[in-house]
């Protein structure tokens, strides 16, 4: 480890609930500045109900998180209404129905583009009598067949290549329990991954690569594009000043309209904040530019965040990034198991103290908090830091402070979580990245859920294996195939909380889902 990284065994740093740590804040502690654990319980008094407020005041004893049975009950298999294909498990009394699956057919017969990721509700209206919802998908390709949006960002093919950038999102809609149709909003990026909606009805979708295609007459990536409900108003134009980074995803804080943004680059991973010059919330305004600043521990320089237990709080402050389209680099300091290079923006913010994560993924905000996934968050069987299952922090810009709220230490608990939402109830869903969770329900990744004492319990689990009879008889485009290890995503809610939209990115299925929401807490 290099000496510059946080240890509580280095010298000047006081273990965890050690009182007059001006960085650390112990569980049970309160130094004036910090936040004792009657304070956390007493300011969610009259939230009880909220399970993701309730989470704030996980015991510190519990240093790691458990899996526990779900408030909604067992899992079983549930057809899919469409296509009455058993794709996944769910708990008694829910239903779903998918939608453009990979190779389907959009409006104006354009294919439904592969590598389904990160997805937000951007709208929701009434129309005769029921409410239309409005999506927008992103799709994590690289170099594949274009999305031929009105807007395409790239579309110079590289020397040796088939294809341009064919990353980019789609729009979906969806009232009354049916999908009514999709279509192309933005194409000609690279590896759209994750994202996160607008409090002003727009999709902010990530670029997760730092790729340089100019010498070759491209276009260079690595930047957010703001995407518009309608997609001929979407410009295509990169917020330079949000960085050139291996993006993952954005939350907007509501009342101050600064962006969080997590970056998904193993073990050389920092977290941000875009503070625009435009404070309008209104569509375009992050496109006016702003200014872009990293996370660091106060008092610690380059605090390594990587293996945390639950309980684990730091008081936060943010340094500038002089140039957040500066280009990628190595590293001066050896980083145990890193290979590869560093964005722009990580660099100076090393330079500058900032906090080090393992891999940022999902982030979500409710009521003001700010909940971030460190997808390797932990240690991994061999002792490393950083090679875990994955964290959650919970950051509130009030305090400024971020706080562990859950740790997975096995496959069990958590396989390397993922997206992360919360509904409107307040509960938070977490999707799984990881490979086949051995539990009673066989393999398979699951959405899981997040209790209030900061553990997990799987509330949907993916089944989907597909025979090339079964692909025939539901008349899809997807290859033939054992798809249980393929990853969730996209998971969100409808501003009702009647919905559950999320994705299972391979073979490319969107599903929505519903049934009896209040028997728990999302």
């Amino acid at each position: 480890m290099h000496a510059s990284w946080f240890d509580t065994s280095q010298k000047g740093m006081r273990p965890l609930c050690q009182h007059g740590n001006d960085a650390v804040i112990g569980a049970d502690q309160n130094d004036g500045m910090g936040i004792s654990r009657r304070e956390f319980l007493k300011g969610s008094a009259g939230l009880a109900t909220s399970s993701l407020i309730a989470a704030r005041a996980v015991a510190a004893a519990a240093r790691t998180s458990r899996i526990v049975r779900g408030p909604y009950g067992v899992l079983q298999p549930v057809a899919d209404l469409e296509t009455g294909l058993p794709l996944l498990l769910l708990p008694e009394g829910f239903s779903y129905r998918t939608f453009s699956w990979a190779g389907d057919r959009m409006a104006g017969g354009q294919r439904v583009p592969r590598n389904h990721d990160g997805m937000g509700v951007v709208h929701a209206e009434r129309q005769g009598g029921e409410t239309v919802v409005t999506l927008i998908r992103n799709h994590e390709c690289a170099l594949s067949e274009l999305i031929l949006a009105p807007v395409r960002y790239d579309t110079a093919i590289p020397p040796g290549q088939r294809h341009a950038p064919g990353g980019g999102t789609t729009t979906l809609r969806f009232s009354g329990r049916k999908w009514l149709d999709a279509e192309a909003s933005l194409g000609g990026t690279f590896y759209n991954c994750a994202g996160g909606a607008t409090p002003w009805g727009t999709w902010l979708t990530c670029e997760e690569s730092f790729t340089d295609l100019t010498a070759t007459r491209g276009r260079r990536h690595g930047y957010v594009f703001e995407v518009r409900r309608d997609a001929a108003a979407t410009t295509g134009k990169p917020i330079v000043d949000m960085g050139r980074m291996m993006h993952e995803a954005v939350a907007v804080d509501p009342s101050t309209h600064f962006a969080y943004l997590t970056e998904d680059n193993p073990r050389c991973s920092g977290l941000y904040r875009f503070l625009p010059n435009d404070r309008s919330g209104v569509a375009g305004s992050y496109e006016k530019g702003g200014r872009l600043q990293a996370a660091r521990v106060a008092g610690h320089a380059n605090a390594d965040l990587m293996a945390p237990s639950v309980g684990d709080t730091y008081r936060l402050e943010w340094v500038d990034i002089d140039d957040p389209d500066a280009n990628p680099g190595r590293m001066p300091v050896e980083f145990p198991g890193r290979q590869g290079l560093a964005s722009g923006p990580f660099q100076t913010a090393w330079s500058k103290g900032a906090l080090l994560m393992s891999r940022g993924e999902g982030i979500c905000q409710y009521k003001g908090r700010f909940y971030v996934v460190d997808t390797a968050g932990g240690t991994g069987p061999d002792g490393v830091r950083g090679t875990g299952e994955g964290v959650v922090w919970e950051y509130d810009p009030r305090r400024e402070t971020l706080r562990a709220i859950f740790v997975s230490a096995t496959a069990q608990v958590a396989d390397n979580i993922d997206n992360i939402t919360a509904s409107p109830r307040g509960g938070i869903l977490m999707c799984e990245d990881g490979d086949r969770p051995a539990d009673q329900g066989g393999p398979g990744t699951r959405l899981l859920g997040l209790t209030p004492e900061g553990n997990s319990f799987a509330f949907a689990q993916n089944i989907v294996v597909l025979t090339g009879e079964m692909i025939q008889g539901a008349d899809k485009q997807v290859e033939p195939g054992d798809y249980r290890s393929r990853e969730f995503c996209g998971a969100c809610f409808d501003p009702a909380g009647e919905t559950l939209f999320a994705n299972l990115q391979i073979p490319g299925i969107t599903f929505a889902i519903w049934g009896p929401w209040e028997l728990g807490s999302f």
